[in-house]
């Protein structure tokens, strides 16, 4: 099955054209004024030139001192015009769009306009479905990638945005794992492209998306840790970090507890805030419970697969069954036959 988010994990530098007008009539919009102002400057040298030629005539012996000095002034202007030249002649070029996707935009602007959304699981095979005569399934197959490739659909997976159906309704989250490579590979493009030191955008981005993903944090470092040592740094530290935030907020929980105090009291003691040391309890409790849960997890986890090995070894120790008398005696008893003969 080809899916919209596989194409994901195979991802290029080259962001997927979009469906917009804006681009073209910006484009044209630089293009007109350009040929404007040149067309104007035409006329301003052609007014300076009649007056040079009318002050020729009334001084012969200063025209070709003037001449000389138009002509050197030219050719300052010329080259000055020469170093600014490129950014005037050369106007945005407007992206080609991909006729798949200006159908589709066309067809769900709400998800492939100007603003992108995750896909469901199996979009592909929707469209196909509900549009037999519009795709054809290697073109469609082509577009959907681009489009799944694009920065601007990996910001909606970063962002942590839900998976959405054709109608546009919210039906899914994406994976951690989804989520994750989106980060990685839009860090990667921007920094890139950028002289400034991007780490601590990367680095907060990966603590918000471990918070969300409703697993542990190792359990998340374990699902997405890559071959990359640079990001896995980054991961680790962005671990590292939550592991600290969770154990002041467990040691501020066991001194409330200890205290015997309301929290208004233990925060007027304190000096804190008394809504802000509410919400830090109420968080650190949260902890409490999502430790439990994980470690009772990882015991059933742990006493299933000591079971299974268990059951592993009692079938490799049983006897075949309904094997030939003699040919299932243990060599024991058939070394015994032989010492007896």
């Amino acid at each position: 099955m080809t899916d919209i988010d596989t194409a994901t994990e195979t991802v290029t530098p080259t962001d997927a054209p979009t469906a917009s007008v804006e681009t073209t009539a910006s484009t044209t919009t630089e293009h007109d004024s350009h040929e404007g102002s040149t067309a104007s400057e035409g006329k301003e040298s052609s007014r300076g030139g009649r007056n040079r030629r009318g002050r020729g005539r009334k001084n012969p012996e200063s025209h070709a001192d003037q001449a000389g000095q138009t002509s050197n002034g030219a050719a300052d202007a010329s080259k000055a015009g020469n170093t600014q030249a490129p950014k005037a002649a050369r106007p945005q070029q407007p992206r080609e769009v991909h006729p798949v996707l200006q159908k589709l935009f066309e067809l769900y602007p709400g998800l492939f306009g100007a603003r992108f959304l995750p896909l469901k699981l199996g979009v592909f095979q929707d469209l196909l479905a509900l549009h037999p005569d519009a795709f054809k399934k290697e073109d469609l197959k082509v577009a959907l990638g681009l489009h799944a490739r694009s920065t601007r659909y990996l910001e909606s997976v970063a962002a942590g945005h839900q998976r959405h159906d054709l109608n546009g309704v919210a039906i899914e989250p994406v994976s951690p794992e989804h989520v994750h490579h989106a980060i990685l590979e839009i860090y990667r493009r921007r920094q890139s492209r950028s002289r400034d030191d991007l780490r601590p955008h990367l680095f907060a981005q990966i603590v918000r998306a471990i918070e969300a993903s409703g697993l542990s944090r190792q359990d998340y470092a374990d699902r997405v840790r890559t071959q990359d040592d640079f990001l896995n740094e980054v991961l680790d530290a962005a671990v590292s970090e939550l592991a600290q935030q969770a154990a002041r907020r467990e040691a501020l929980l066991r001194t409330f507890e200890a205290s015997g105090k309301t929290v208004a009291e233990y925060a007027d003691m304190y000096g804190l805030n008394a809504v802000e040391a509410e919400q830090t309890l109420e968080r650190a409790k949260l902890d409490r419970i999502a430790a439990a849960a994980h470690a009772a997890a990882v015991a059933a986890k742990e006493a299933e697969d000591a079971l299974k090995a268990d059951q592993a070894v009692e079938t490799a120790e049983a006897p075949e069954v309904g094997a030939p008398a003699g040919e299932g005696a243990v060599t024991d008893t058939g070394s015994a036959d032989k010492q007896q003969s």
